[in-house]
């Protein structure tokens, strides 16, 4: 039963997590959090120890995710790499940042971070106009709606909200793509399709950096994670191979309604 559970647990973070360029840790850390209290089986783990199990899991699901999208060609690798120059070192610091806080304030934060970043999901995304002289990176092209795009951001500008969202990420548990995806859509013009799949290969590096952090501080449950990988790899696959056959206006809906439930659950869990 215990291994059944934890198989689907990873499937469904896989999947949505590779699907919506998340990771998947907004499923596995509340999934750790949470099930202890209504299943005797499962350890109970703090919030720390859940959030490093979490990116040791995502680890698999981005490898796995960053294959498939790979074959998609709709990886932008160049960004991802300026992205990661920022990631990197804020993900050890949120590592470090993360001990100090309680299991129920964690869920709390958590719960309306997760709310915070549905909301902006409602926003409509920045329309570049500027001409490719005015950014240090510039990207055009058409979209699966047949709609050309244009996207670009400064280095500077990049590279220092990768840094908060290392961060954050690492803070929480989620890999990155949970606030990396809004970031490159709203502030930086991404397609959503472009952004999820580039936001997998930062998933996937930054997942490694926050893991080896809390590795060292004996944050990583790594029974767990053997058990969540199966499913997790998997998942992404197919959440990878739903992306690429969903039209774009249905995956914004499918965000926005993953991220507002999620908050939703967290912050009455982290209160109750």
């Amino acid at each position: 039963m215990f291994i059944i559970l934890f198989l689907i647990v990873g499937f469904i973070a896989g999947a949505f997590g590779s699907l919506l360029g998340l990771g998947g840790g907004v499923i596995v850390v509340p999934a750790l959090l949470l099930l202890p209290l209504v299943l005797v089986d499962v350890p109970i783990l703090s919030s720390q120890a859940a959030a490093g199990t979490s990116l040791a899991t995502m680890i698999v699901t981005g490898i796995s995710s960053v294959i498939a999208y790979g074959k998609q060609h709709t990886i932008d690798v160049k960004s991802g790499f300026i992205f990661l120059i920022g990631i990197a070192p804020g993900a050890i610091l949120g590592t470090f940042v993360s001990r100090l806080l309680p299991t129920d304030a964690f869920l709390i934060y958590f719960g309306f971070f997760m709310l915070l970043i549905a909301l902006s999901l409602f926003f409509r995304p920045q329309q570049h106009k500027e001409k490719k002289v005015e950014k240090a990176y510039w990207r055009t092209g058409i979209d699966d709606t047949g709609k050309p795009y244009a996207y670009g951001f400064s280095y500077p500008t990049a590279i220092l909200i990768s840094v908060v969202v290392g961060f954050l990420s690492s803070l929480f548990g989620v890999g990155g793509g949970a606030i990396m995806v809004p970031v490159m859509m709203l502030l930086f013009g991404f397609p959503i399709k472009i952004a999820t799949a580039t936001a997998m290969l930062l998933v996937l590096f930054s997942a490694i950096v926050g893991t080896g952090a809390y590795a060292v501080s004996g944050h990583v449950e790594w029974l767990l994670v053997l058990a969540l990988i199966p499913g997790a790899y998997f998942g992404a696959k197919c959440g990878a191979w739903l992306n690429r056959r969903l039209q774009s206006t249905v995956l914004m809906i499918v965000m926005r309604i993953v991220f507002i439930a999620l908050a939703i659950q967290l912050i009455i869990q982290g209160i109750m």
